[in-house]
């Protein structure tokens, strides 16, 4: 019997917290990594290109100016497309459709586009 439209979106929302609770879990590890070896290799804030005001980012190189746009049109080709046509570039967050389809258990790969 086909699921209904009402079943897939309860059966996304539990995959859905169940990614998150795994995301979370596995954050935990790799700060626990990070801090291992920040305490190990005595590394500092300065060292990782943080400063006072951003604390918690490092300074992003090659990007704009505070007050000046980035360049327009500087658009990434197409990386990855479903079959629905939905594109990415592969560059900044994967789109929803995209972490949809991995928390479903498809491949990056699987929507990678033949380079040509």
């Amino acid at each position: 019997m086909a699921k209904t439209y009402e079943q897939l979106q309860r059966q996304i929302a539990s995959l859905q917290a169940e990614a998150e609770k795994l995301r979370r879990k596995e954050l935990g590890e790799v700060i626990g990594r990070i801090r291992e070896a920040v305490s190990f290799y005595g590394i500092t804030a300065e060292d990782l290109g943080l400063d006072a005001k951003s604390s918690a980012r490092p300074k992003a190189k090659g990007r704009a100016k505070p007050g000046r746009q980035a360049a327009k049109g500087a658009q990434a080709a197409v990386a990855f497309r479903n079959e629905a046509g939905q594109t990415w570039g592969g560059r900044g967050k994967r789109p929803q459709w995209l972490r949809d389809a991995l928390a479903a258990g498809h491949t990056l790969d699987e929507f990678r586009v033949a380079a040509g």
